[in-house]
This record gives C-alpha cells, structure tokens and sequence, in this order.
C-alpha cells in the first residue's frame, strides 16, 4: 500500500492535482483500476496534508447482470458518498445505434453524463483511472491509427462544465494494480460488453508487450517521452 501511495502521491504533486477543499469525484465502474483509485485516493485523503473530499460515481450502463452492491459497501467501510446512475448507454450503443465500433460512442456517452453528474453533486473535479500502461497504449493508437502525437492530459481543465479531470495513477503499472487489487481484495465487477477485450487497443497492448521483449525499456521511453516534450500538460511541475 505505501509504495504505491508514494507514487500517487508524487503524480499529485508532480501535476499539482490537488487543492485544499477540493471536492473530487471518483469515476468509478466496477473495473479493478477505478476501485484501486478509489481505495488509493481514501488512504490518501486521511494521511495528507491537504484537505479534500471524496465522493464516488458509478454509471451503470444498463446490463442487468451486473451488480454494485459490494462497490457501495466498500464506499461506506472508506467513508466516501456513493452515487449510482442509471443510464440507457447499452441500449443506445447496441440497439438503437448499434454501432460496429461502439467504444468511442460508449466512452464519449460516459464522459458526458459522469461530468454531468459530478457537477450536479458539487464536485470541482473528477478523478479518473488512467495508469501508465493505458498512457503509452494510447500514445501508440494515436500514433498508428491516426497519424497524430497525442494523449490524454495528467490535468485537464474543461471550461464548459468548469470540472478539472485529474489522474492520479499515471505513475502506477497495470501489473501492480492487479495485484493490488487482488491483494486488498478489491470487489470488482464483470463488464459484459461484448466489445471488452476485441478491440483496437487490446491490439496495440499486444504490440507494445511484443515490442518490450525485444527492446526492454521501451514503454519508460514514450512515457519519458511523453514528460519531456513539448505537449502542453505533460512536463511535471518541478
């Protein structure tokens, strides 16, 4: 737990994520990296010098066989208010629209009704569980599939809600998270979308795993990479 907190820690203030009286959302969706944020950012919260809030939000996405009842017990045995939305995302996704590349359409419905709900509960930012693989996953498929030098921020500020997104697992691999969440026996829950585990990005984690036994050191290349060069948001605050 320690060691991995000091690595949360250290994104937070690398990226001065944090602020006193911050109210911050977790996103929360039952996978083992939202409930490892979770569980991080508590331990976090009642051993830090700053004072925040946290409260938790899971989406549920309309598939009936899934259920939250143990992530709203670990809620309440970490002292964090849990919120669970209900929402149609499935049945737009797959029947009304029924998309053959269903996930940017998935992500961007959930993006937008996660923020949405974190500003109606008062929160000023909302906590994602992005970690360093999924970084350098996505550095590749912008890369490889659109041409483009390109990732998500650490911090981005969206004006339109007045929401901050922070993400605070940047520095963690997704191999410790595992374990992590195995360790700490975290309750995470199936995801049944049929698209999980067929997609672009399962490919490209094929890639770079394959890449990596050939040319060890390669991902702390690009996540280097990443810190070093010119796209605004990724140089750590020193």
């Amino acid at each position: 737990m320690q060691k991995l907190l000091s690595q949360v820690r250290k994104c937070v203030r690398d990226y001065q994520m944090l602020s006193p009286g911050d109210r911050v959302a977790v996103g929360v969706s039952g996978g083992k990296d939202s409930l490892a944020l979770l569980r991080l950012l508590a331990e976090l919260r009642d051993h830090s010098a700053v004072p925040f809030e946290l409260l938790a939000v899971t989406l549920d996405m309309g598939y009936e066989e899934m259920d939250f009842s143990p992530v709203a017990d670990l809620c309440a045995r970490l002292q964090v208010p849990y919120t669970l939305r209900r929402t149609q995302i499935r049945e737009i996704v797959f029947d009304i629209r029924k998309e053959e590349n269903p996930c940017a359409l998935c992500a961007k419905l959930r993006r937008g009704i996660l923020n949405e709900t974190a500003v109606e509960l008062g929160a000023n930012k909302v906590a994602l569980g992005h970690h360093y693989d999924d970084t350098v996953e996505t550095f590749a498929l912008s890369l490889i599939y659109e041409g483009r030098i390109s990732c998500f921020l650490p911090v981005t500020y969206l004006d339109r809600t007045g929401l901050t997104l922070i993400r605070p697992m940047l520095y963690l691999h997704e191999k410790t998270i595992r374990n992590f969440a195995e360790r700490e026996h975290l309750p995470v829950v199936h995801n049944p979308c049929p698209a999980d585990k067929n997609t672009k990005r399962e490919d490209v984690k094929a890639l770079l795993y394959e890449l990596e036994g050939r040319y060890p050191g390669l991902k702390d290349n690009i996540f280097g990479g990443l810190q070093r060069s010119p796209l605004p948001g990724w140089k750590p605050v020193k």
